[in-house]
């Protein structure tokens, strides 16, 4: 197995802790202490992980864990949305394909429309609703553009240990309100990021051992799908609590700045094709979640 010298960009967040939880020799620097709209500061970590890499006889990769993910505000904030989510990953994709380093960039199920009936795959049209996920379809392009060696891997409806999540937020209002009432009509896929930071170090191993799929934009989620008010009362159940203290509402009944997708689900067959392993079904996950 190829030993791994790992950047991760936005590492202080749940998928760069999980990251650096099964890869402790990871560098994880938070957004405040790299800034990848910064182009020198890009090129000192990318060059500092190449000679790391070649000095331990390892091997550099760079994950891409950093994003401006505040959906709502990035309704009247897109330009800064713009500038982490676009600007960002085209100057750390320009630093890798200098230095020769590899890159592997996470990108979102808002990149759709959220009108199929089936789950995605990797050559549907994109078509984003609202100005996070155009930002992030434009950090695509830049990553795909670069002349980088470079994979996408989408995901959706992650949740971990840090941070704020969909998971913790219901964990919290479980203990304050009586009843609940969740959006029963956007159906998604939740991942747990310890299992999202697996699959990525998986890709990363196959990367670098010159086993990279030929495919560059891949999916990768916890298996099966949910809305989310199944996802809370889940998560109720988790808890020990009565789902039934979870009601179901409509998107309408419950109005946000940004528009959401209907049906985010993103079909996994890219990753099983490249012979990657694939996530546990959401329910397994969510109760290894609780477990640990």
């Amino acid at each position: 197995m190829t030993v791994l010298s790992v950047l991760v960009p936005g590492g202080s967040g749940q998928l760069g802790q999980d990251i650096a939880a099964l890869a402790p020799d990871a560098a994880t620097p938070s957004s405040s202490e790299l800034n990848v709209r910064d182009t020198g500061q890009v090129v000192a970590a990318v060059t500092e992980l190449a000679d790391r890499a070649r000095a331990a006889g390892t091997s550099p990769v760079v994950i891409n864990a950093a994003a401006y993910t505040a959906v709502d505000a990035a309704e009247t904030d897109e330009e800064r949305a713009f500038a982490v989510n676009a600007d960002g990953p085209r100057v750390l994709a320009a630093a890798c394909s200098s230095r020769g380093v590899p890159l592997i960039h996470v990108s979102t199920d808002y990149v759709f429309a959220g009108d199929a009936t089936s789950p995605y795959e990797v050559t549907d049209l994109l078509a984003p609703l609202n100005a996070y996920g155009r930002t992030k379809a434009a950090g695509e392009d830049a990553v795909l553009g670069s002349g980088a060696r470079s994979w996408i891997v989408r995901t959706s409806w992650v949740y971990g240990k840090t941070g704020s999540n969909f998971v913790k937020t219901m964990a919290r209002l479980e203990k304050e309100r009586e009843v609940l009432s969740v959006v029963d009509d956007q159906t998604g896929a939740p991942t747990w990021s310890r299992d999202l930071a697996a699959g990525l170090l998986e890709l990363a191993g196959r990367i670098v051992a010159g086993e990279g799929p030929t495919q560059r934009v891949l999916h990768c989620t916890g298996g099966g799908s949910t809305t989310w008010c199944g996802f809370a009362r889940a998560i109720f159940a988790e808890l020990g609590a009565d789902p039934a203290r979870v009601k179901p509402c409509t998107t309408a009944e419950f109005p946000r700045p940004a528009a959401r997708p209907a049906y985010g689900v993103l079909s996994n067959a890219s990753w099983r094709e490249a012979g990657l392993t694939p996530l546990r079904d959401w329910p397994d996950a969510l109760k290894a979640y609780f477990a640990s």
